[in-house]
């Protein structure tokens, strides 16, 4: 009898199981994935459509540790915050904010929910490319207001029985909104008011400064405020949300928002795995759609912050919002491969940014370019849309802003500009220089907190000046290839053989006296680094593996380097070294996988002929350092860097030298991986007998021819066709024994 029950059981747990609704992608997605952040700031549960204008998260206050907050202070809608309150009608910021429970709230990529204790108000709200849509249930019979917060320099305006509009911001660049509710109100109020900021991603922390507050009532009845977003008017933006949202119905919108997140990430369908990992790798996806955003409004019209205009499209959206010292090394080789006309929509946006503004940006954004990191990495990006085939787009005009910036502009660290003393230094002796031992700063364009970063700024400038060799080769500029090539090997200039580590020197050209390759550099190694130590950029030279294996002495010796990187002790408390490098979390050794320099480095085994050490070590980040908890993000995600590494490895392939069209293979989570690619092509990864144990390549065949080598090309993907792992729980340390990095060319 106990076996017969134990065979029911079993049947009907079965049973269940297929009786419940298959999950679709976006319910695998969990927003607040990361919002603890281990030592800096945590992600925001922000939702939105993919790549799009506006984004929604609650503004709270506690802390850059979002998911700990207990109170919310509003909800921002384009240019304008909400916040319904009940009661006497209170203006001060520090008692309108109202207490909340994570455990009562829902959060998704398409749709948010969340309870105001305070008040009992259940606010719920959702999305299109540049509306936003509220829902506010009031409790009944209650004397209800609806606070609308405009930040400094800003204005609102009752414009009708059910209409508010106005912008926040001033200078040159504005938020407008037009807001429309769903019946009248009554008793608009204005006043000065303390405004909370709104974060990246739409959330928010602390107070934002004076602004102002306006107020309607609306009595205690169930409200919809659907609100248009727009960087040129509020004319403009109530086109934006009549074009977006014609009909206040609020579960059409949410539905279509859903539907939009399942087709994108859908791009990517997974076989196998367990549940957590389906929620990190569809989470990370989610994160990895996230920006830059298009900013093209109803019309086919932008604004441009590079020369304070608006201009109508030229036939391609135009794209703000992105960092390329973060995203150009994982993020966007991703979405190459997912949306290859969206990254060509966003060279033509770069190309327009150069054309007003007169330099090809780093860091765009709606407002200009941001002068921050170092590097001109924008010129990765460029040359590897162009190596990976896709040309629809001025190349010779990109190309002289790359050698634009390489040849006139400042590689000072968080600069923007003309040539400095500093860089002359630079193109004339091969290395940017760092202060001697003692000697003070005079040089009045380097940044007084981010310092000089001389080796690290050294270092990815030979790997931009390589990206623009390529460009110049593509294009027959045989002269400025030969001299691109050469500067690209200015990383030599900076290898202090004596220590088998890049090392800092001064102006004359001596090393800098005293240096020590992990504790060297001061807060976050400024001195001589971004944010990290030698320990990681002696690794910085991916465009060229065979010249650094040469470099350090061979192929054993990088080997050995490799082996000591993740074995390494902190040469102090770790409480001290984390306070020193706060950016470098997700540690293994002196590996940091919190910060985007270091996310090559497990593959660069593959070029030293033990593939199988790299499948270790990406297994091992991957099972560590990501989780599907509020701590599950090893670093800042930066726009969804940290994010888009992982959705690559797991899938089993990465783009270790942006701007070459190939990819190495790791070791992926999946049984199956399927992409589906432009022109109907997909090109499947299936991984036999993969598990936890089973995390090392026997094997593998690429449509059926067996490849030697663990790397494959970018040709290889778009036309389609099968990548197959045979997988095993020990290494097959003759699989890729032979396979060594091609010299940089």
């Amino acid at each position: 009898m106990a076996r017969t029950h134990h065979i029911l059981f079993q049947l009907f747990t079965a049973w269940s199981l297929l009786a419940q609704p298959k999950k679709e992608p976006a319910d695998y997605v969990n927003p607040h994935i990361g919002g603890v952040g281990l030592l800096l700031t945590g992600t925001s549960p922000s939702i939105g459509l993919p790549y799009a204008l506006v984004r929604l998260a609650p503004i709270t206050s506690g802390g850059p540790d979002r998911y700990l907050a207990n109170k919310i202070s509003g909800f921002p809608a384009a240019g304008v915050i909400l916040m319904p309150t009940t009661g006497p009608l209170e203006t001060d910021p520090a008692k309108y904010a109202s207490e909340f429970d994570r455990d009562f709230e829902t959060a998704t990529p398409y749709y948010g929910s969340n309870v105001l204790d305070k008040y009992a108000i259940t606010v719920d709200y959702t999305v299109t490319r540049r509306a936003a849509f509220y829902r506010f249930a009031y409790p009944g019979n209650s004397s209800a207001h609806l606070l609308m917060m405009a930040g400094q320099g800003g204005e609102i305006a009752t414009v009708g029985p059910d209409s508010v509009a106005g912008f926040s911001g001033g200078g040159g660049t504005r938020n407008y909104f037009f807001a429309i509710f769903s019946r009248p109100f009554t008793s608009p109020k204005s006043w000065r008011a303390q405004v909370p900021a709104i974060g990246r991603g739409g959330g928010g922390r602390g107070a934002g400064g004076e602004g102002v507050g306006h107020a309607v009532d609306v009595a205690g009845r169930p409200i919809t405020v659907r609100v248009g977003a727009s960087y040129i008017s509020t004319d403009q933006a109530r086109r934006n949300l009549v074009a977006d949202i014609p009909e206040p119905n609020f579960e059409q919108v949410k539905s279509a928002a859903r539907a939009v997140w399942n087709r994108e990430l859908g791009k990517i369908a997974i076989e196998g795995g367990t549940e957590k990992q389906r929620t990190i790798f569809y989470t990370a996806l989610y994160r990895s759609m996230g920006r830059p955003n298009d900013i093209t409004e109803e019309g086919g019209q932008y604004y441009s912050g590079y020369d304070r205009q608006v201009h109508s499209i030229d036939g391609h959206p135009f794209y703000v919002g992105d960092n390329f010292w973060d995203t150009h090394r994982s993020l966007h080789p991703l979405q190459l491969l997912l949306d290859p006309q969206r990254q060509v929509d966003i060279v033509h946006s770069l190309l327009r940014m150069y054309d007003q503004g007169r330099w090809l940006p780093t860091a765009p954004t709606v407002g200009g370019d941001r002068g921050v990191m170092i590097g001109h990495h924008g010129t990765p990006f460029i040359t590897d849309v162009y190596m990976k085939g896709y040309h629809d787009f001025d190349a010779e005009k990109a190309y002289a802003g790359m050698r634009k910036n390489a040849m006139e502009a400042t590689i000072v660290p968080w600069r923007r500009g003309p040539l400095t003393v500093l860089d002359r230094v630079y193109l004339e002796k091969g290395f940017f220089p760092a202060l001697a031992k003692g000697e003070k700063e005079t040089v009045p364009e380097v940044h007084p907190f981010e310092r000089r970063q001389a080796v690290a700024v050294t270092l990815e400038n030979c790997y931009d000046d390589w990206a623009v060799a390529q460009m110049a080769k593509a294009l027959n500029k045989q002269d400025d290839y030969a001299y691109f090539m050469k500067r690209a090997r200015n990383y030599e200039n900076v290898f202090d053989k004596s220590t088998g580590f890049m090392a800092p020197k001064s102006a004359d050209g001596a090393w800098v006296e005293g240096f020590d390759p992990k504790l060297g550099g001061g807060q976050g190694g400024r001195d001589y680094f971004a944010e990290m130590n030698s320990w990681s950029y002696t690794f910085h030279v991916q465009h060229d593996i065979a010249g650094l294996m040469k470099l350090v002495g061979g192929r054993e010796a990088l080997i050995a380097k490799l082996d000591a990187l993740f074995t390494e002790n902190y040469g102090r408390s770790k409480y001290l070294f984390l306070a020193q490098f706060p950016d470098s979390t997700g540690l293994i050794g002196q590996y940091a996988q919190g910060n985007e320099p270091s996310f090559h480095i497990p593959y660069l085994y593959n070029y030293v002929g033990q593939p199988w050490k790299a499948q270790f070590r990406l297994r091992q980040i991957m099972k560590v350092w990501y989780d599907d908890s509020p701590f599950g993000i090893p670093g800042d995600d930066d726009g969804g860097s940290m994010s888009s590494w992982y959705v690559l490895s797991a899938m089993g392939f990465y783009p270790v030298t942006v701007g070459r069209p190939e990819y190495d293979i790791g070791s992926p989570l999946f049984r199956q991986v399927r992409l589906s690619l432009a022109k109907g092509k997909t090109f499947t990864i299936v991984a036999r007998n993969v598990s936890d144990r089973n995390k090392y390549v026997q094997s593998a065949t690429l449509n059926g021819k067996m490849l030697s080598a663990p790397r494959f090309m970018h040709s290889d993907i778009v036309s389609g066709g099968t990548l197959v792992l045979e997988m095993g729980p020990q290494p097959n340390k003759t699989w890729g024994a032979e396979a060594g990095p091609a010299s940089a060319r």
